[in-house]
């Protein structure tokens, strides 16, 4: 079971490619007995996950030393630097704490003494079991008293009022770097943005929203971290340097078992951003921060409905079609699920699991599908409304027609009336001992109707 147990899902947002490699439970099991035997595995110990291929080093680096394992030098990470160090530096100022929910932004405030922050990056690593989401950060020196880093992931990308960090959404996700000085075992804690209930349910806060209790994913096998404690060359830093090696304690990474966390279905954390704090206590003010990046973490999809009618006497005579509802079922969606269409005749699910649904269409009423219905609609991995292939469908208006006879007079003609002899006897009607008659059929589809009138004195 997940810890946080309800289900994530992208409100947002920009589509996201999701880096991710997968690896057979055999070919995992092979790099293991390799690792045990091979003599470059002995001098380079880490403290990687179980189950993951990504080598977390006891002595924190970027270059792979172990065959076939993945390291920052050989995935596809997404990363983000931070603005150069000096006058021009954005950080958070103005007694900001990881409660704020919009920290105020200020320039040029880091203390000499405190993580001026350089780079980090983020990799989701899928594999045939588990996926892992691992975590760096670069900073230029190591500071003097405690620092800690914090990684804030996002599901919402609609930046907040400081204009820079995103709004946060319940389920938010908050990855703490735990290290003092002079550290070289980071113990790694999460917490969940909560938005309702009472104030026990945050960590430091007395009311909601904020920051939920802390939980040790490091005590609980679920997270590893480790700090480089020798220099990194610059051959060896995958681009994070191109003059100087990386100095010992400026460098961090870390593994957190992200399906234990968020679950396996679906899952869009698309944007975080990285924060430091003046000290281990979770209400010291926070400090340096680099700028939201794109993780590329998006195994959600979209399903969208596009809805058209036809009206003559409009131009183009292909009208969008408000109003109309659609109901949907598949994947995990609760019973009776249905969306709208909106004034563009467009309705749209995001954030829902990759699959197969069924799409029905109520029919409004005056109106007849041309299209099937219901009809199958897939959703693909890392979609939005604005990215996914839509289902369309398509309405045409009815009519109603009644042709008549009357005898002028009474009972001195008898007609039959027969409208498109193919279709009789629907299309028939005669006339009443008095010689007047008619004949109605509703629900008409456009079409060319012929109709033969016999008259028989």
């Amino acid at each position: 079971m997940p810890l946080f147990s309800k289900p994530r899902s992208d409100t947002p947002a920009n589509a996201r490619r999701r880096h991710a490699r997968s690896f057979t439970i055999g070919a995992a099991a092979a790099l293991a007995v390799t690792a045990v035997v091979a003599a470059p595995a002995l001098a380079h110990p880490d403290v990687s996950l179980s189950g993951s291929n990504f080598e977390i080093d006891t002595d924190a680096n970027l270059k792979v030393d172990h065959a076939g394992d993945l390291d920052w030098a050989n995935v596809a990470d997404a990363r983000q630097a931070d603005e150069p160090t000096g006058a021009t530096d954005d950080s958070f100022g103005q007694g900001s704490k990881e409660d704020t929910a919009v920290p105020t932004v200020v320039n040029g405030s880091i203390p000499p003494n405190k993580s001026d922050l350089l780079t980090f990056g983020t990799y989701l690593e899928e594999t045939a079991g588990d996926d892992f989401l691992h975590m760096f950060w670069h900073r230029v020196q190591e500071p003097s008293g405690t620092t800690n880093m914090d990684f804030e992931f996002n599901q919402s990308e609609t930046l907040s009022a400081n204009g820079v960090t995103p709004v946060r959404t319940a389920g938010d996700l908050l990855i703490q770097y735990d290290l003092t000085q002079g550290g070289t075992n980071p113990q790694l804690f999460l917490s969940e943005w909560v938005t309702t209930g009472a104030g026990s349910l945050c960590e430091a806060s007395n009311s909601t929203p904020c920051w939920g209790e802390r939980i040790n994913l490091s005590a609980s096998g679920l997270a590893t971290g480790s700090i480089n404690t020798s220099s990194i060359p610059v051959a060896e830093s995958d681009s994070l340097t191109t003059v100087n090696p990386i100095s010992p304690r400026t460098f961090g990474e870390a593994s957190v078992n992200f399906s234990a966390i968020v679950g396996s279905g679906c899952v869009a954390f698309g944007s975080a951003y990285l924060k430091s704090r003046s000290s281990d206590s979770f209400t010291a003010a926070l400090k340096d921060f680099i700028a939201p990046l794109d993780t590329g973490i998006n195994n959600c999809g979209a399903l969208k409905i596009v809805k058209t009618k036809k009206h003559a006497a409009s131009t183009p005579t292909t009208q969008p079609h408000a109003g109309v509802v659609f109901g949907v079922t598949g994947g995990t969606l609760p019973a009776g699920t249905t969306v709208t269409t909106d004034a563009n005749g467009v309705a749209c699910l995001a954030g829902i699991a990759a699959g197969s649904y069924t799409v029905t269409e109520t029919v409004p009423t005056g109106y007849a599908v041309t299209s099937a219905n219901p009809q199958t609609g897939t959703v693909v991995e890392d979609t939005t409304c604005a990215t996914a292939t839509p289902v369309t469908f398509t309405n045409v208006p009815l009519t109603n027609f009644t042709v008549s006879v009357d005898s002028q007079i009474d009972g001195g003609t008898a007609s039959t009336i027969d409208c498109d002899a193919a279709a009789d006897p629907p299309f028939e009607a005669t006339t009443g001992a008095n010689g007047d008659g008619s004949l109605t059929k509703s629900n008409l589809q456009p079409g060319t109707y012929t109709c033969v009138i016999i008259i028989d004195p």
